[in-house]
């Protein structure tokens, strides 16, 4: 049984790691962004698609995923990427660790999402820099030019990566998918990469700033899912199948 001593000490060990995650995390995000920025400007005429920017993010992510002794972190399927061809990446939301664990893929896309993170200090920044897609939620024109210029890029041989949820979910289901990720997918006639996330929700605390208990995440690389010779009239069985097999995984 702890004592009044042990449990403050507890206590103040839990802030001192937290305290360390968090400053040790921004300082390493600002450097990195200050290393986009300097690779943009010296290959802007050589690296048009950003892969340089983009690709910084995957060291970005080994060492947060390093840094964290309170994330348990296992991925599955890596063998189901085949980097020699363009995807429309799937994944379910819970939290943003999620981003975080996506790039541990090493896999070059562009993610489409909200336009508010966009306007963020040095990581809505950095996205600009690396040319993801900005989307307002509500706003149709936003829309429509979002998945304009995601088809753009699968064209150019770019995966795009999206949430079809919309929005962050939660531990315990799934929200139903939005319908644009699987028509978009349909029209360019590019596979599906359903990727299933598990455990990020209770990653970064919702309601704190702490880490105080080991998280177990699990992040699973299905099948890709071909969608050659479907139709626009195809899309909500795809939908339906592509959820079904996540939340089953």
């Amino acid at each position: 049984m702890l004592t009044i001593n042990g449990i403050l000490y507890v206590m103040f060990k839990k802030i001192l790691i937290s305290c360390i995650i968090w400053v040790v995390g921004s300082v390493l995000t600002v450097l990195f962004f200050f290393s986009i920025l300097f690779f943009t400007a010296i290959l802007y005429p050589f690296d048009k698609m950003r892969k340089i920017a983009h690709a910084h993010s995957f060291l970005w992510s080994d060492l947060l995923i390093a840094l964290n002794p309170y994330w348990d972190i296992e991925i599955s399927g890596l063998k189901n990427i085949n980097k020699t061809k363009t995807y429309v990446i799937v994944a379910n939301h819970q939290s943003l660790t999620d981003i975080i664990l996506l790039y541990q893929t090493n896999m070059q896309f562009k993610w489409i999402a909200n336009e508010h993170l966009f306007r963020l200090p040095i990581v809505g920044w950095a996205m600009c820099l690396a040319k993801h897609i900005k989307l307002r939620k509500g706003k149709f024109e936003s829309i429509k030019k979002a998945y304009q210029e995601a088809a753009a890029w699968l064209r150019r041989g770019m995966s795009v990566s999206i949430f079809p949820e919309g929005t962050r979910g939660n531990a315990d289901g799934m929200k139903e998918f939005q319908n644009g990720a699987f028509k978009l997918a349909i029209k360019e006639q590019v596979p599906i990469l359903p990727i299933s996330i598990k455990g990020t929700s209770a990653a970064i605390p919702r309601g704190t700033w702490l880490f105080t208990t080991k998280v177990p995440v699990r992040m699973k690389i299905l099948e890709p899912i071909n969608t050659a010779g479907l139709g626009l009239d195809d899309f909500e069985k795809l939908r339906d199948s592509v959820r079904a097999k996540i939340e089953l995984a």
